[in-house]
């Protein structure tokens, strides 16, 4: 079986993975979440939240992606499966059943601000290990700030 060779020192490239690991499951239980946010939308706001919650999965999707094929750049394997997602996901979890459009607004702008908190500190933890991996945090890092924005000024 052929194994990809990191352009990373070992202890380098074992620091950007675990960064990159813990990424991708933050954007896909975000990409989940707002979908399942999307699909249970109730309220006056109904479709302008139905819109920009597309516009954070479509984000979520596309660094994930990102990151992933990261991973696989400097030599680590991304896992991105249901159950690794569900045991490691730090994001909190939406009710079930239909959702106000004031709460899904609160909701979506907290998780947004977590996964920001979580996303800087993956910036400093890169500043050292790989610049380029800390390139593309950066890129995600200012869409996530762009939609917590968003989502912020429709707080009630």
């Amino acid at each position: 079986m052929h194994k990809v060779k990191s352009p990373l020192a070992e202890d380098a490239r074992k620091t950007t993975g675990a960064v990159l690991q813990d990424a991708l499951i933050d954007l896909i239980d975000l990409g989940l979440v707002s979908k399942q946010a999307h699909w249970n939308l109730t309220g006056p706001n109904f479709r302008s939240i139905h819109l920009q919650l597309d516009e954070v999965v479509d984000l979520a999707r596309a660094h994930a992606d990102v990151m992933a094929e990261r991973a696989v750049a400097i030599g680590v394997n991304p896992d991105g499966r249901a159950h690794t997602v569900a045991d490691r996901s730090k994001l909190h979890q939406l009710d079930s059943g239909y959702l106000q459009d004031d709460k899904v607004v609160a909701a979506i702008t907290d998780i947004l601000a977590e996964m920001i908190q979580r996303f800087r500190t993956r910036i400093e933890v890169t500043d050292d290990s790989d610049l380029v991996t800390q390139d593309l945090l950066i890129s995600a890092t200012d869409d996530l700030e762009k939609q917590h924005w968003m989502f912020e000024v429709q707080r009630r």
